[in-house]
């Protein structure tokens, strides 16, 4: 597999002498192959695997044991006690307030790239560099953006969207151009021991997945309530709503003769219930609202994602004099949650977003 196009901005396009840079190695086979590839560019590569928490105990040893077989040396960040705080509380008392969070969202500028970009300045090394599917384009006016990855499938340009211009202008994403397939063939062609690795986990503090048991494990309990029947009847209590998100159907244990979903979680703890076709909404209101060049965001027309699967809608987006801002769909989209992120993109540049406060009907 050729790997001689590297999918950043113009000032990646040729090299007049070796240019340094550290890499985020998970010991997965995205961030192993993404050495490879920086290593072909001629790239110096470092490594540095960063431990978020105890969970992460196994990916450190697997990234020393890939480093070791690509012949770079590996950097150890340990990045629990800003993990903890940054990410992992906020996502707990965030489920417990009956929104969805997504952690990566939070991780990745408050803390992955950002102990990755100090860890490179004590070396002495310019840029960063992560297996990340999405693309960094050098915009008109000198700034950078991030930008979709051109396999559709497996595009995180979502979950970058709060990196800033420090970030953003020396980093290297060379995953962007590849289809995940063209990853593992790599892998496999270079016997690299990730190469079968299985893909990351979305909440990576949380292998068994059950969120729910985590937050009440460590101490927080979720407010209880009723469920309250689309026709406003009550059909008695749930299990607390950090087990419940907008938009679920499955694992609700109510049986009404017709689908039911999640239409609203209330402060009281209750939660409402929708029949299957009242779930979609005009709009959303959007805090913390941020760019990549770090201005406001402008009125005007965009596309949204409102979580990282979905699909991107036309939506017009007017700033409030809160300073939160309105984002309206013409055409109404499904289930949006509070605590997830939208993302305002144009053509395949992310341009801003912010995390959804609150929903308009």
């Amino acid at each position: 597999m050729d790997t001689d196009l590297i999918s950043t901005g113009s000032s990646f396009s040729t090299f007049e002498k070796m240019e340094k840079v550290l890499v985020g190695l998970s010991g997965g086979v995205d961030s192993s192959v993404c050495i490879q590839i920086l290593k072909d560019q001629g790239f110096d590569v470092s490594a540095a695997v960063i431990r978020f928490s105890d969970a992460h105990d196994k990916a450190v040893e697997a990234a020393h044991k890939v480093a070791a077989q690509l012949n770079v040396f590996c950097y150890d960040i340990d990045a629990s006690a800003e993990f903890e705080r940054l990410v992992v509380d906020p996502f707990c008392r965030s489920y417990c307030q009956g929104e969805t969070p997504n952690p990566c969202v939070l991780c990745n500028p408050g803390v992955k790239f950002r102990l990755l970009a100090q860890k490179a300045d004590e070396l002495g090394i310019r840029f960063i560099a992560t297996g990340h599917y999405a693309r960094v384009e050098e915009q008109d006016d000198g700034s950078y953006a991030v930008a979709k990855a051109e396999s559709a499938a497996r595009d995180q340009s979502y979950m970058l969207y709060r990196l800033d211009q420090d970030i953003l202008s020396r980093l290297v994403l060379p995953l962007g151009e590849f289809e995940k397939q063209d990853i593992r063939e790599i892998a496999q062609a270079m016997g690299l021991a990730s190469a079968d690795a299985p893909d990351s986990q979305e909440i990576c503090f949380i292998p068994e997945g059950d969120y729910a048991a985590f937050i009440r494990d460590r101490g927080m309990e979720s407010p209880a309530g009723n469920f309250i029947g689309p026709d406003g009847q009550d059909l008695g209590p749930h299990k607390g709503i950090a087990h419940y998100t907008i938009g679920q159907r499955k694992g609700l244990g109510i049986a009404l003769g017709q689908p039911v979903f999640v239409k609203a979680i209330q402060p009281d703890g209750n939660i409402l219930l929708g029949w299957a076709g009242e779930e979609f909404y005009r709009g959303v209101i959007l805090r913390d609202v941020c760019t990549p060049s770090g201005q406001p965001l402008a009125d005007g027309e965009y596309e949204a994602k409102i979580r990282s699967a979905a699909s991107p809608a036309l939506c017009l987006a007017k700033a409030q004099p809160d300073g939160t801002v309105a984002l309206v769909f013409p055409t109404p989209v499904r289930a949006p949650a509070p605590g997830q992120s939208a993302v305002l993109y144009r053509g395949d540049v992310v341009m801003g977003g912010g995390f959804i406060q609150s929903i308009l009907p």
